[in-house]
């Protein structure tokens, strides 16, 4: 029954995480679940024989430990994670997951405990799925942590990762074999569970490694999708109710959110699977015509003053420079003097998907003037001015005009086609995937260069000053 009321929860809790309105309430809901999963294994204590106890309670003791180091790491991390870094966490806390299901797995197949063919098999996909997440999310950290700059690739690298994955499963089956009594070559059978969860990590590594950095949160949603499906059926093997279900949802979840993010980057979900994701096109970029134009932001700030629209277009570079809130402020101003404001999200702006969307919550800006990419879009030909803070590929014309670029395709928010666009941005340099913005050389546009906190304390300032001068 706990079983049973800990899935409950977890399923309200993911829907009403589905509006950003109740998403806070949903967290806690599905954490309540949690706990109650938690407290009832716990219970099975009455379950055990009379001889059994003292290794049980031994156990117990070790349990109680885990949960108290598990949960102080993540509440004090947690308190202390920056917005910047959220997609590096995100990434740990899936690959913890996945290695919760490996080990579970691991558990099963020492303890030998798997009591059919059925069960050996689903226990041995959980264990591959749970290593390759566990690993594979850990070289996702490291590449969105700096830890790791550039993606590793060499020529027939599609061949060792077949091979590794091929091998995964050769060994897989050979412990299947010894498991029913088949005699197996060269080595025991603990030693092939052994090179089995090695090969199984060392395929998550070799998958991983050629990821370039602009397809982050594809992978981050892939992983997530690994993790639940993982402790899915980790959950079948046990009959464990809460984990069947949370493991299921959990997948569904980041199987349609790989399908989102894929679309929003114009790729297949083969083509992030089975290719080098961000590999260089093989046509050449088109040249770009014009020049950058740069202004203060004194000057940005008080052409918006007199705007009758504005649409906001966040990126990364606002949440490194931690300006949500100043942000916001200088909207508030705007409101002030008569100007619609509204917040254009891409969905793959920031390193995870709804980074942006929380980078606003945070800042308390209303849900009701946030807007995603297919709801805002026809809006920006009738917008007299575009604000973009730290976002790049996402607004980049060449997404629809240049075959060559490598984002052809990709959908894009449609900020050239306002009637005056300002771009703050840190630097002349390239964005995420590593091209050449056009928009920024486009007529309409002029470049506010500098951090993105410190524009924005300038462009307050010059409305206030406009405010004060009237008065």
């Amino acid at each position: 029954m706990a079983d049973l009321a800990a899935a409950f929860l977890f399923l309200y809790g993911l829907k009403r995480m589905s509006s950003p309105a109740t998403a806070s309430s949903g967290i806690f809901v599905a954490g309540v679940g949690m706990v109650a999963a938690i407290l009832a294994s716990f219970l099975y204590v009455f379950d055990v024989v009379e001889a059994a106890r003292p290794h049980l309670y031994a156990n117990i003791g070790l349990a109680v430990v885990a949960l108290a180091i598990g949960g102080g790491l993540a509440w004090w991390s947690g308190k202390r994670v920056a917005m910047t870094a959220m997609p590096q966490m995100v990434a740990l806390y899936n690959g913890m997951g996945g290695g919760a299901a490996g080990a579970i797995a691991a558990a099963e197949l020492f303890g030998n405990r798997t009591s059919g063919a059925t069960e050996l098999v689903v226990t041995l996909l959980g264990a591959l799925i749970g290593a390759v997440s566990l690993s594979g999310s850990l070289i996702a950290w490291a590449k969105l942590d700096g830890v790791i700059n550039k993606p590793l690739r060499f020529p027939g690298q599609q061949v060792v990762n077949a091979m590794a994955l091929v091998a995964t499963l050769a060994v897989g089956g050979l412990i299947v074999a010894a498991v029913f009594g088949i005699a197996v070559p060269l080595l025991s059978l603990p030693v092939w569970i052994c090179v089995f969860f090695g090969l199984a990590i060392l395929f998550g590594v070799l998958m991983t490694l050629p990821i370039g950095g602009a397809d982050m949160p594809v992978v981050i949603s892939i992983f997530n999708a690994f993790t639940g499906l993982a402790v899915g059926l980790e959950g079948f093997v046990l009959q464990n109710p809460a984990l069947m279900i949370a493991g299921m949802v959990v997948g569904a979840a980041g199987l349609l959110l790989t399908l989102l993010m894929a679309k929003a980057m114009n790729r297949s979900i083969a083509n992030v699977v089975f290719t080098n994701f961000g590999d260089a096109p093989k046509q050449k970029q088109g040249a770009i015509v014009g020049n950058l134009k740069p202004v203060q932001a004194a000057d940005a700030g008080i052409a918006m003053r007199y705007a009758k629209s504005v649409i906001i277009v966040p990126g990364y570079g606002l949440a490194v420079a931690q300006a949500q809130q100043k942000l916001f402020e200088f909207v508030k101003l705007l409101q002030g003097a008569g100007v619609v404001v509204k917040f254009a999200v891409h969905p793959v702006a920031g390193r995870m998907p709804g980074q942006m969307d929380v980078l606003l919550a945070e800042a308390g800006v209303p849900y009701d003037m946030i807007f995603q990419l297919d709801q805002i879009n026809d809006e920006f030909a009738t917008t007299d001015v575009a604000l973009v803070i730290g976002a790049n590929d996402v607004v980049n014309p060449a997404a629809r005009t240049d075959k060559g670029s490598p984002i052809f395709g990709m959908p894009i928010l449609n900020v050239d086609k306002a009637r005056h666009v300002y771009v703050v941005k840190r630097g002349e340099g390239k964005g995420y995937a590593g091209i050449v913005n056009a928009l920024f050389y486009g007529d309409n546009c002029d470049m506010v260069y500098g951090d993105a906190k410190v524009a924005l304390v300038a462009m307050i300032e010059a409305v206030r000053g406009l405010t004060a001068a009237a008065a």
